[in-house]
């Protein structure tokens, strides 16, 4: 365990999407709220694609039908429990349906494959409008 002083260092945006990019598991989580205003967080497998976050779904799933055109939260850490370091990133913007046909078979060849079983065909984009991230250093 580290004894010495240690702070949290502010991330710029740029820093925070080469992490995401970087991050060798690509899993984050999803928040969003019902329709009832009650919030709900998934665990989602995610790609970097330019200043944004690309996700696969079911068209069905509650993510498909709740956070479609709303404000969201998307976040990811790492971290090592054994240095007690790491680092984590939030992304705040509206997630829309990509369904624009060419950007579809772009996005198709992205490394974006999903855990979950279960045909994920529909294609969700984080547009941000703010991202930040902190380091432990």
């Amino acid at each position: 365990m580290r004894t010495e002083a240690r702070g949290l260092k502010s991330l710029s945006p740029e820093t925070c999407l080469r992490l995401l990019d970087a991050h060798p598991v690509h899993l984050g989580r999803i928040a969003a709220s019902e329709l009832d205003g009650q919030p709900f967080i998934l665990p989602v497998n995610y790609q970097v694609d330019g200043t944004s976050v690309v996700i696969r779904t079911e068209p069905q799933s509650l993510i498909a039908q709740r956070a479609v055109r709303c404000q969201v939260a998307f976040e990811v850490d790492d971290v090592d429990a054994v240095w007690e370091d790491g680092w984590s990133v939030l992304v705040r913007g509206t997630a829309e349906r990509v369904t624009d046909v060419v950007e579809l078979e772009r996005l198709r060849s992205l490394r974006l494959r999903p855990w979950a079983p279960g045909e994920r065909s529909l294609y969700i984009r984080i547009q941000p409008t703010l991202i930040t991230g902190r380091q432990i250093v």
